[in-house]
C-alpha cells in the first residue's frame, strides 16, 4: 500500500503508537520484539495514524490489538482473516493488518487463511508462529514438528506439520516472506517490504515462545550457529551462506545441491542467484524446510521469497461495482437482493 507522507505523519514517533495500557506477555515472549519493530517502523510509512487498523484473533499474539494505539478489533478464533477482509472492502484506504499465531492461522482459521492468500485484497498478515499453542498451554500445533512432546502429544505427535510457505505458495499468496523476532533489523526491513507491496503480504515470524517451546528457532538467530542453519536471501544475489560465506546452493536439473566454493572452485555467479518473482524456486526455497531433496539438511530462508503485484480484491470489487451500476443504474436493495430471476405467482385460475 503506497502512501505519501504529509506533515502531521512526519512528526509521528513510535510513541505515539504506544497505548498507556500494560503489555502483558511472559517475560521473553518474542511478541515483545515484534511489537517493538512493529512501532518503530509505523513512523516512516506516511499513514495518517487513524488509518491504521489492526485484526487479530485468539492466541497470545492476538493481544497485540490492545497494545497498538491504532484502531483494530480482537475478534474470533480463526476469522481475523475474513474480518480484515470485511474491513478492506469497506473503506479501501485503511491500512489493515492481520496478527495470527500458527495455531490461529493454520487450524481453526486455515480456510480462512488460503482464501485471504487467493483473492489478495491489500491487507499485510503476520503469522507469530512459536510451533505450539501457547495460551491454551503447551498443545502442539499445526506447525509442531513430528515427534513434537507435548500436553496433547505425550508420546510424539505422529502428524505431518504443514510448511506455511509453501501453503501460502500454493493458495496464490502475492506476497510471502519470513523473519524473526531475535533479528529486529531485518524483520524490520521485511515489514516496510510487505506494506509496501500492494496485495496481501504474508510473514511468517519465528517467535519464541519461552514457557512452553523455549528455543524453538535458536539455531537460526545465535551467533555460534545462525551461519551455518539459515540462509539470508537477497533479490539478484547468489545463495551463500556458511561461517565464511564458503557454502552454496545451485541447481543440478531440477534439484537443488549444496555446494562448497572452497573445495570445489566454484564461483558464486554459479550459484543459484535468487529471483523473488520466481514462484518455481520459491516453491523450492519453502521446500528446504522439508530436507525432501536427497534427504540433506538445507538452511533455514529468510527474507522475501516470493513477491509478485497482481489485481487486488478490492479495486477489482469497486470496478465491477462502478460498471453495473453505470449499465444498470442504482437499484434498491429488494431490487438487488430478488435479481433477475424472479416471477409472480397468482391468477384467476387459482
Amino acid at each position: 500500500m503506497e502512501t505519501i507522507a504529509t506533515d502531521e505523519t512526519m512528526r509521528l514517533t513510535p510513541k505515539d503508537f504506544a497505548p498507556e495500557a500494560d503489555v502483558k506477555w511472559c517475560p521473553g515472549c518474542g511478541d515483545y520484539s515484534i511489537l517493538k519493530q512493529v512501532q518503530t517502523i509505523f513512523p516512516d510509512l506516511g499513514v495518517p495514524k487513524e488509518n491504521f487498523v489492526f485484526i487479530s484473533g485468539i492466541g497470545c499474539s492476538s493481544r497485540f490489538t490492545y497494545y497498538m494505539d491504532t484502531y483494530g478489533m480482537h475478534s474470533i478464533h480463526g476469522r481475523a482473516a475474513a474480518i480484515a477482509s470485511g474491513v478492506k472492502a469497506a473503506n479501501p484506504e485503511l491500512s489493515v493488518w492481520v496478527i495470527s499465531g500458527d495455531g490461529d492461522s493454520l487450524s481453526i482459521g486455515g480456510n480462512h487463511f488460503i482464501h485471504l492468500m487467493r483473492k489478495n485484497f491489500d491487507i499485510n498478515y503476520l503469522m507469530f508462529n512459536n510451533q505450539i499453542y501457547s495460551l491454551t498451554k503447551g498443545q502442539y500445533s499445526p506447525l509442531s514438528e513430528k515427534g513434537k512432546i507435548t500436553k496433547t502429544s505425550p508420546y510424539g505427535s505422529i502428524e505431518e506439520p504443514f510448511n506455511s510457505i509453501e501453503l501460502a505458495l500454493s493458495a496464490k499468496a502475492s506476497f510471502v516472506a519470513r523473519t524473526l523476532d531475535r533479528d529486529p533489523k531485518h524483520m524490520q526491513g521485511i515489514l516496510k517490504r510487505a506494506h509496501a507491496h500492494k496485495g496481501t503480504s504474508f510473514v511468517e515470524v519465528y517467535q519464541n515462545c519461552p514457557v512452553f517451546n523455549d528455543g524453538a528457532f535458536f539455531s537460526f538467530s545465535e551467533k555460534e550457529t545462525k551461519n551455518e542453519d539459515a540462509i539470508r536471501l537477497e533479490h539478484g544475489k547468489p545463495l551463500v551462506f556458511g561461517n565464511n560465506n564458503e557454502k552454496g546452493i545451485r541447481l543440478d536439473g531440477l534439484t537443488p545441491v549444496i555446494v562448497n566454493l572452497q573445495e570445489q572452485n566454484i564461483s558464486a555467479d554459479d550459484l543459484w542467484i535468487h529471483d523473488e518473482h520466481d514462484k518455481t524456486k520459491a516453491i523450492f526455497i519453502a521446500r528446504f524446510f522439508d530436507t525432501t531433496f536427497n534427504n540433506v539438511a538445507f538452511p533455514r530462508p529468510f527474507g522475501v521469497i516470493y513477491s509478485q503485484e497482481r489485481p487486488v480484491y478490492e479495486e477489482i470489487l469497486s470496478a465491477q461495482i462502478d460498471h453495473l451500476t453505470a449499465c444498470k443504474g442504482k437499484m434498491s436493495l429488494d431490487q438487488i437482493l430478488s435479481g433477475e430471476k424472479t416471477w409472480t405467482i397468482g391468477g384467476p385460475e387459482l
